[in-house]
């Protein structure tokens, strides 16, 4: 009897530990979320409104933005998601340059929603990657002065205090050398230390962080002796030792190198936001769904479980990138730019993804009541004769739509044919131009079908609807009906 009395007191005493640990997890994650990027360099996108109700379904708190969109900012009024609301490179030099700018700027995007029940600006991202070395320099003078008059803008409007100006940084600004290449020995870039240190000062008097984007994938991409399990979160066979502290991943290192170049400046308290991290799905061999399952999902279980990293502990801020794929945005860097998506460019999830880093078997909600065009594909047709242009009509059709899939280790390379290829160029060009007659053609070398000529792993696409850019111009569709409407009464007048 007393042995049962010690078996049941010992049973209710685990029930509790795992009662209150059950606890403590959820009050954990309760105060970790996930951010994520939404681009809109997509031919055909989804509706704002669309896009913003599949956030919360989902349970996005946070979002960054490249740049102002009013239909985007005003499907977020009301929502109390947290955004990063970004100003484009290409404005840097205006901001910078002129005050009046910048003020104009923050008081049509920042405060004129900033009441309440309006939008949760959280950060202002001026800029992305100014720093990289592919813009030979043309934004290393105007950034921080643009950073300085944008805080300033938002300052002089009484928001200074909770919406903070930063700069999402390319992760090579800072390195360890290939003498010592652990974390511990990076430092910033002996060309952009000065002028880092000196963005980095101001960030740090208006209590702003400093924001960097970092993906492992390119690491991989970029150097064939990349270790590949190193890329990803399940350990590697050949861990990094920096000291007493070793390293199974390259988020890990990566990160702590900054965080020791921020030591070095004497900025070892700064907060630091990872603005972009992912794993793309297609146009490249290491490109694919099980890659980019396999590394964001162990990431997220990484960042949300509070431990931080070997040389920082605490939490880790990230924004996912990223939200849906961009079929426009160029493939310089590699045909994958346009496939980071863990969404499609039409709201489907592309794999299981438990967006709370708890490994249970939740997966992600798609987006609803998306409208799509005609089930109808364009393909080459068999009974052309004359194929003598056929190449240089593959070759136009894909340099003004997206055939990245078609490249080598991506999701259509095992098309052999020249008709499949063909048809694949073909379809792409029919679709991003709204399935109009005369996008299929090609002097007599494409026809319309009825019949999907998708195959296993290689999807041709039916884009979302999308109506003429004319009546899709924010008021010009309520113009053009007015305009019908009094031409009717004109004529009915006469009659």
């Amino acid at each position: 009897m007393a042995q049962t009395r010690v078996l049941v007191l010992e049973s209710s005493s685990y029930c509790s530990i795992m009662l209150v640990f059950l606890v403590f997890m959820a009050m954990l994650h309760s105060g970790l979320s996930v951010g994520v990027n939404w681009g809109t360099q997509a031919t055909q996108q989804l509706p704002p409104d669309t896009v913003v109700k599949m956030l919360r379904d989902n349970g996005f708190k946070k979002l960054k933005l490249f740049e102002a969109d009013e239909r985007i900012l005003g499907a977020l009024i009301g929502t109390e998601i947290e955004v990063m609301l970004g100003i484009p490179n290409n404005m840097l030099q205006m901001m910078c340059e002129d005050p009046g700018a910048a003020a104009s700027w923050v008081d049509a995007n920042v405060t004129s929603y900033s009441y309440t029940g309006g939008v949760h600006v959280q950060y202002v991202a001026v800029g992305n990657e100014p720093f990289l070395e592919s813009y030979n320099g043309t934004y290393l003078e105007c950034t921080l002065p643009a950073l300085r008059n944008i805080q300033d803008a938002l300052n002089q409007a009484g928001l200074g205090s909770k919406v903070k100006a930063t700069i999402p940084f390319n992760a090579d600004i800072y390195f360890s050398p290939d003498s010592n290449p652990v974390p511990s020995a990076g430092d910033f870039r002996a060309q952009l230390r000065d002028r880092t240190i000196e963005i980095i000062q101001y960030l740090f008097r208006n209590n702003a962080p400093f924001t960097v984007n970092i993906y492992p994938f390119l690491s991989l991409y970029s150097n064939k002796y990349f270790p590949f399990d190193y890329a990803f979160f399940d350990g590697t066979s050949k861990p990094v030792k920096d000291g007493d502290k070793q390293y199974t991943n390259a988020f890990d290192a990566n990160l702590d190198t900054l965080f020791w170049a921020l030591f070095k400046a004497g900025y070892a308290d700064m907060p630091i936001i990872v603005g972009e991290i992912g794993w793309p799905t297609d146009g490249d061999i290491n490109a694919n769904v099980q890659n980019a399952e396999r590394f964001n999902q162990k990431l997220l279980q990484h960042v949300l479980s509070g431990k931080g990293t070997p040389a920082r502990k605490g939490k880790i801020d990230i924004y996912l990138f990223s939200l849906l794929d961009e079929n426009a945005k160029s493939i310089a860097p590699g045909g994958f730019e346009r496939h980071w998506g863990i969404f499609e460019f039409d709201g489907k999830p592309k794999y299981e993804l438990d967006l709370l880093g708890l490994a249970e078997d939740k997966g992600l909600v798609p987006a609803e009541d998306v409208k799509y065009m005609p089930k109808r594909w364009c393909v080459m047709n068999r009974q052309a004769n004359d194929v003598e242009d056929l190449a240089d009509s593959i070759d136009y059709a894909c340099s003004r739509s997206d055939c990245t899939a078609l490249g080598y280790g991506s999701s259509c390379n095992h098309l052999r044919s020249v008709e499949e290829n063909a048809s694949y160029a073909f379809n792409m060009y029919y679709q991003v131009n709204n399935q109009n007659d005369y996008s299929c053609d090609f002097s007599g070398l494409a026809i319309v079908t009825d019949d999907d000529p998708s195959e296993e792993g290689c999807q041709f696409p039916v884009m979302i609807s999308y109506g003429s850019p004319l009546l899709l111009h924010s008021g010009l569709s309520d113009t053009f009906i007015r305009i019908i409407e009094g031409f009717v009464l004109f004529f009915f007048l006469l009659n």
